[in-house]
C-alpha cells in the first residue's frame, strides 16, 4: 500500500462513516465528484487546499485524513512509511 492508496482508504472510510455520497461530499467541499473518486482509489494526489476542504467538509481534523502515513528522514530522500488501517470491528449477526 502506498501513500495515495492509504489516504484514499482513509477518505473512503470517513466518508462512509459520515454516510455521505461522493456527490454530497464533493458539494460540501467544493470539488468535483470525479476528484473524490480519484482520491479514494489512489489515482490522484490532492492539493493542500483540497485536503483542508475535505477535512472541513467531513468535520474531522486534517491529521485524521493522513492517519497511518509517516515520513522518516534519512539518507537520500528519506522514506514514507504507510501502516495498514485498523481492522474494523466485526458485526455479529
Amino acid at each position: 500500500m502506498d501513500v495515495l492508496q492509504r489516504f484514499g482508504g482513509n477518505l473512503l472510510r470517513i466518508r462512509q462513516a459520515r454516510r455521505l455520497s461522493q456527490e454530497s461530499l464533493a458539494e460540501r467541499a467544493g470539488v468535483h465528484r470525479t476528484q473524490i473518486s480519484l482520491f479514494e482509489t489512489g489515482q490522484r494526489q490532492p492539493l493542500l487546499e483540497t485536503l483542508i476542504r475535505l477535512a472541513g467538509a467531513l468535520e474531522v481534523p486534517l491529521p485524521t485524513l493522513l492517519e497511518g502515513i509517516v515520513f522518516r528522514p534519512g539518507p537520500g530522500n528519506g522514506e514514507f512509511v504507510v501502516s495498514d488501517p485498523p481492522e474494523l470491528p466485526r458485526v455479529r449477526g
